[in-house]
């Protein structure tokens, strides 16, 4: 079962509408459909609320920590929560995947993902989940990382917010522990 959902993102107005803040949209749209108030709190280095899905107390996070330091504010939560790394799902953008798509995985490497390079640095194991949010390739290696930091299109935004409610639909299975029924509804229709 997932005990901590975690959104990745930059800190900041001037990042807010960027593509690499994904994980971001996707949490504030949990903490919205939940009610969830997310508030700083230091020793996480994040915005943190502990909301209640399908009878089960989840941990949400928001790192305040830059992208590529996001393991930081993950493990401070972990450890004092003591919450194993199959238990976390961490949300984030996906370049390989086009606008309007979500996947679900469950461990594997980091893909050239900073925010997921540094988690699994600082968690010590690659065995926690994942929800990718597509946000489509620029189509050329150099141009990546300007492209994760500006503001997609209209009609990308509107996938990517159509891709982001199906992922919250599916929340209750995963937080559950039925990774494979969530992958089922989600994968279908994304």
């Amino acid at each position: 079962m997932i005990k901590l959902i975690v959104g990745l993102g930059n800190p900041g107005p001037k990042y807010d509408q960027t593509r690499h803040n994904a994980g971001f949209w996707f949490l504030d749209a949990l903490a919205n459909e939940f009610h969830a108030v997310l508030r700083a709190e230091n020793k996480f280095h994040g915005e943190v609320a502990k909301s209640h899905i399908k009878g089960e107390d989840v941990w949400l996070l928001k790192p305040d920590t830059f992208m590529n330091l996001s393991g930081q504010s993950i493990a401070a939560l972990t450890h004092f929560y003591k919450i194993s790394p199959e238990q976390v799902l961490v949300v984030h953008d996906e370049l390989d995947l086009p606008p309007g798509t979500a996947r679900l995985k469950r461990g594997g490497g980091h893909g050239g993902h900073n925010g997921l390079r540094d988690t699994i640095v600082k968690l010590g194991s690659k065995d926690f989940a994942r929800l990718r949010i597509g946000i489509g390739h620029p189509g050329d290696k150099s141009k990546v990382h300007d492209y994760v930091l500006k503001q997609a299109s209209r009609d990308d935004q509107i996938e990517i917010d159509i891709a982001i409610r199906h992922a919250v639909d599916v929340v209750a299975e995963i937080v559950t522990g039925d990774m494979d029924a969530a992958m089922n509804r989600l994968h279908t229709v994304t």
